[in-house]
């Protein structure tokens, strides 16, 4: 079983940045990469449903954002862990931060099709 571990959330003043990180519990995220399809990143600010960010496909590395964080988030990977960094923060970044991974094909955008979760980590951007 897959637990997954957000870090790298805080505090951070409108047009600053953080790194989010990711990272499969108890053994590194290529022990299992080849059934993995997108591992993507979900918000969910107070009051709201929870929303697609950002994903990549673990295999061929394609990239895809919401319009709401395209040209300031960018989503990667490496053999351990996948980011998100966050550049040019805004207030309404603010939200609890989720990340989530396949272990089939599915939308990247859809939450239902994702099998596995973090416990989200917390992203406060102050005006």
């Amino acid at each position: 079983q897959v637990q997954l571990v957000e870090s790298g959330g805080g505090l951070v003043q409108a047009g600053g940045s953080l790194r989010l990180s990711c990272a499969a519990s108890g053994r590194t995220l290529s022990t299992v990469a080849m059934r993995w399809f997108h591992l993507g990143w979900f918000r969910q600010a107070p009051g709201k449903e929870r929303e697609f960010a950002a994903a990549v496909s673990w295999s061929s590395g394609t990239t895809y954002y919401a319009d709401s964080v395209k040209g300031r988030f960018t989503i990667s990977r490496d053999k351990n862990t996948v980011y998100l960094q966050m550049n040019s923060l805004k207030p309404e970044d603010t939200a609890v931060y989720y990340c989530a991974a396949q272990a089939r094909a599915g939308n990247y955008r859809y939450e239902e099709s994702y099998d596995y979760w973090g416990q989200g980590t917390q992203v406060t951007v102050s005006s």
